[in-house]
C-alpha cells in the first residue's frame, strides 16, 4: 500500500508513554482473544463500562500530545486517518473528523476505561477512535490476520465507519432497536448489520483513497486480498472456533467471515456508501 506521501492531518492525541493499567487476574492470553472476539472493530458504550469493570482498572482523564507523531507507526495512523477524513468529507455533507487516540495498555474514554484487550474501538460519546498499536501484533499472532499495511488501514477505516454511523444517526437507531428487541438474538442481528456496514464503509474509503490524495494514498497489487484475509480472520464464526467453542450464529455480533469479506468487497467495488445498506434484510 502506498501512503508515505499522503497528507498528515495532525488529528492524533498521543497518550503513549503516559502509563496504563494492565489486565487484572490471570489467563491473559485467553482473555485477550475473548475480549477481541467481542469488541473487535465495534463497541457499545454501556457494554464497555460493564466489561472494563470486570477486566479491572479505573483511570483519571488523560490528555496526550496533539498533532502528528514522529514515529512511523504513528505517522501511518495519521496519514490513513487524514485520507479517510478526506474521503468522507466528499461523501457526507457536514462531516466532522473524529480524534484518534493512541495509547498503551489502558486509558480513560468517554465510554469508560478502555483496555488494549478490547482491540480498536470507537466511542460515540466523545467521538474518538482508540488504538493501542500492539493490536497489530495480536491480529497477526493470535488471530491469523494479515500484517500488510492495508489490513491495518482497514481496521482504522472500519472505526471511522462507526463515526460516520454516529453522524448519520444509524448508531443511535440501532441502539434504540436493540433496546426494544424481544430477544438477545434479535438485538445481535442489529449489531451485525451495524458492523457489516462499517466494513462496507471501509471498502468505500479504499475505493476512493487514491482519488482524494492524487494517488499518494492508494492500494497496490494484492492489498485487497490482504484486507479480505483479515476480514475473514475476525469473523464471528472463525473467532468462536478459535476459542474452542461451537459456532452459534445467534450469538454473532459482528458477522461471519464470509459476510465481513462480502461487505468489505462490496464497498470497494462500488465506492458508494449507498451500496452499504446492511439493514435491508432485517
Amino acid at each position: 500500500m502506498r501512503w508515505q506521501g499522503g497528507r498528515r492531518g495532525g488529528n492524533i492525541e498521543d497518550r503513549r508513554g503516559m502509563g496504563g493499567v494492565g489486565l487484572a487476574g490471570g489467563g491473559v492470553g485467553a482473555l485477550v482473544v475473548a475480549a477481541i472476539a467481542y469488541f473487535v472493530f465495534g463497541i457499545d458504550p454501556s457494554t464497555t463500562r460493564q466489561i472494563t469493570s470486570q477486566l479491572g482498572g479505573v483511570g483519571a482523564e488523560q490528555q496526550g500530545a496533539r498533532g502528528t507523531p514522529e514515529d512511523e507507526a504513528g505517522q501511518f495512523v495519521d496519514v490513513i486517518g487524514a485520507n479517510v477524513d478526506d474521503v468522507w468529507a466528499r461523501q457526507l455533507q457536514g462531516y466532522r473528523p473524529p480524534t484518534v487516540v493512541l495509547y498503551e495498555q489502558g486509558t480513560s474514554t468517554g465510554c469508560g476505561f478502555g483496555q488494549a484487550a478490547m482491540g480498536p474501538f470507537y466511542c460515540p460519546t466523545d467521538q474518538r477512535v482508540y488504538l493501542d498499536l500492539s493490536f497489530w501484533r495480536q491480529m497477526e499472532t493470535q488471530l491469523g490476520a494479515s500484517g500488510a499495511d492495508f489490513a491495518r488501514a482497514y481496521v482504522i477505516a472500519h472505526e471511522y465507519g462507526h463515526h460516520v454511523q454516529t453522524l448519520t444517526g444509524a448508531s443511535q437507531q440501532v441502539q434504540r432497536a436493540q433496546q426494544a428487541a424481544g430477544s438477545e438474538a434479535e438485538a445481535n442481528r442489529w449489531s451485525v448489520a451495524l458492523e457489516l456496514q462499517a466494513d462496507c464503509y471501509a471498502g468505500v474509503w479504499a475505493a476512493n483513497a487514491a482519488a482524494v490524495s492524487n494517488g499518494q494514498v492508494a492500494l497496490t497489487a494484492g492489498d485487497l486480498e490482504e484486507g479480505l484475509r483479515t476480514a475473514s480472520a475476525i469473523g464471528d464464526d472463525t473467532l468462536q472456533r478459535r476459542q474452542g467453542g461451537r459456532v452459534v450464529p445467534e450469538g454473532f455480533t459482528h458477522g461471519s467471515s464470509a459476510q465481513r469479506q462480502q461487505w468489505l468487497r462490496r464497498g470497494y467495488e462500488t465506492g458508494d456508501p449507498a451500496a452499504c445498506d446492511t439493514f435491508a434484510a432485517l
